[in-house]
């Protein structure tokens, strides 16, 4: 045997983290006041708007996560996350509590943000690089701060998606 060629699945269509940030679903402010009331609310925000069919399968889902490990990932953000076999798409909701919200994080800063992000569990590719670039996204204390600033949902939108944008070139 001279050698094998091993071909990797071409990816078809990338990750586009733009397409998942919708107005319609962030939600500014929020009205929960707890870490389960906002995720619950959120995957609402998901099925009142078309994006899902499945709501309490997909908030069982987040919230089996959610008891595993926080996903409060400290300096006021949670993303929430999970993986639900019922989906055909990642789906993504965005909310901006009224009061911060105590997600139990590392460094015990309550949330000022949540970004949920829920993916078909054959999907692990694109679950991963949506939470890697949101991560990137939030690293920036000057976005991170104009986030938590943000008093409605078509503010929160446009801020994510001019930053993807300027993140593109």
């Amino acid at each position: 045997m001279i050698g094998t060629i091993f071909l990797l699945p071409k990816e078809t269509h990338p990750m586009n983290l733009t397409d998942l940030i919708q107005e319609k679903t962030i939600r500014a402010p929020l009205e929960s006041t707890d870490r389960q009331g906002a995720i619950s609310e959120l995957v609402d925000l998901l099925s009142d708007t078309g994006c899902i069919s499945n709501c309490e399968v997909i908030k069982q889902a987040v919230w089996e996560r959610e008891l595993q490990r926080t996903t409060g990932i400290g300096e006021g953000l949670a993303i929430p996350h999970g993986r639900c076999d019922q989906l055909d798409k990642m789906v993504m909701a965005m909310g901006r509590p009224t009061t911060p919200i105590d997600f139990s994080s590392p460094d015990k800063r309550p949330v000022e943000l949540i970004i949920l992000l829920v993916s078909p569990t054959n999907n692990t590719s694109d679950h991963i690089q949506a939470l890697g670039k949101i991560s990137r996204l939030m690293v920036n204390r000057t976005f991170r701060e104009a986030a938590y600033a943000t008093e409605n949902a078509n503010d929160l939108c446009a801020l994510f998606q001019d930053a993807l944008e300027v993140a593109k070139t």
